[in-house]
């Protein structure tokens, strides 16, 4: 049996990346593989993570295999960690790299795991160059790549920021598969009932730690919109403040929208995420920058249209029109775009949405990451 470590964030490591690593662990343990994580046992020094805690609170994920062995900041733990998995002979590994302050970990762990002339190595780039700079992004991810044999983005943003630090490895791209471990979705009445939300209103949704990049400030100028207020539309914000929230009260405030707002601003638990998707009429998502969204597949799954901003790859997962509404990354144009969801209805967007759906399977992710194994760009 053919054997794969996924190197990146697991349980009880929490947040997005976390989840997207089991799903892809259960997706090779599905072709037959046998799957493996290893995670942090220190991930972020207290500095560079503006959450509350970095750990769940959910029951570990059932049959995975998970292993807390990288400390992010202590070189001699990358030297063990290398050696160990070199000697483990892994057929493939498969590393997340979203910040290049993970650089000199993880690439010093790659290096040390090719000297066993076997495991191929394959990198997930979520980011390249990261919404918030910091000095040596650049050194960190050139020492990163040169240990990898090979890429796979899932925007052609992300793909082009990559072309610049690559030699003459393959890229590949591939749609952000679907996050169907959330569970069915469920009726809208059902959904607000659990979360004891009001059955009939016109309710939108933004999902997600709440970062500058995000452009909630947007959203909330958005909603001050005569035109939105006299629709009698509401906002649910369902996520963490990864940053100050004093700016956003003290916007709220001076916007008088108080009354317009639903704000359920701590960390979301997997076990709610189906609640919040599914007791929205649309997802929004008002990005001043972006590569790609786990929020979009999470839409997707549940089947609810959404609206982008115009920026990096999120035009490219939502076509206009059909799976949702793209607007320009500015209050008046997405005080038009909700204005537009609602006018078309919920109903014209499900027949696109479950089309695009369709598509987003984790066999076509595990495929390409497996072909780019032995140096095969599809």
């Amino acid at each position: 049996m053919k054997q794969v470590l996924i190197i990146g964030p697991a349980y009880p490591l929490r947040g997005g990346l976390a989840t997207f690593n089991h799903r892809l662990a259960q997706a090779f343990q599905a072709q037959g593989w046998q799957a493996e994580l290893v995670s942090f046992s220190l991930q972020y020094p207290s500095f560079l993570f503006p959450g509350k805690t970095q750990y769940s609170d959910d029951p570990a994920p059932e049959g995975l295999t998970i292993h807390s062995w990288i400390n992010s900041i202590n070189p001699v733990n990358w030297l063990q960690v290398g050696h160990k998995i070199r000697k483990q002979k892994p057929d493939l590994v498969i590393v997340r790299y979203w910040l290049p302050f993970m650089g000199p970990a993880l690439g010093t762990i790659l290096r040390l795991v090719k000297k066993n002339k076997h495991t191929r190595i394959v990198c997930i780039a979520d980011n390249v160059i990261p919404h918030e700079s910091r000095p040596g992004d650049t050194i960190f991810t050139r020492y990163f790549v040169k240990a990898c044999d090979g890429f796979l983005t899932m925007s052609e943003k992300v793909k082009s920021d990559l072309a610049s630090f690559v030699t003459n490895q393959p890229i590949a791209l591939s749609a952000h598969p679907l996050y169907d471990n959330f569970g069915e979705p469920i009726d809208v009445q059902t959904a607000r009932e659990h979360l004891q939300l009001p059955r009939s209103e016109k309710l939108l949704l933004f999902f997600g730690f709440i970062r500058p990049y995000k452009g909630l400030d947007l959203l909330l100028k958005a909603m001050a919109d005569p035109r939105i207020r006299e629709a009698g539309i509401k906002l649910m914000i369902a996520g963490e403040y990864y940053e100050d929230h004093k700016p956003y009260d003290e916007l709220i405030h001076q916007l008088n929208i108080e009354d317009r707002l639903i704000l359920k601003t701590d960390f979301i638990p997997d076990s709610q995420v189906r609640d919040y998707l599914c007791a929205a009429d649309f997802v929004i998502q008002p990005y001043k920058q972006a590569t790609q969204s786990g929020v979009t597949p999470l839409a997707y799954h549940f089947e609810k249209p959404m609206l982008v901003t115009r920026v990096g790859g999120l035009p490219d997962l939502v076509p206009h029109a059909q799976s949702g509404w793209v607007t320009d990354p500015e209050p008046t144009s997405i005080a038009d775009g909700i204005l537009e969801l609602y006018q078309h209805g919920t109903d014209y967007f499900i027949p696109h949405l479950r089309r695009i759906k369709q598509e987003l399977s984790w066999t076509v992710l595990t495929d390409k990451l497996i072909a780019l194994a032995h140096g095969i760009s599809k």
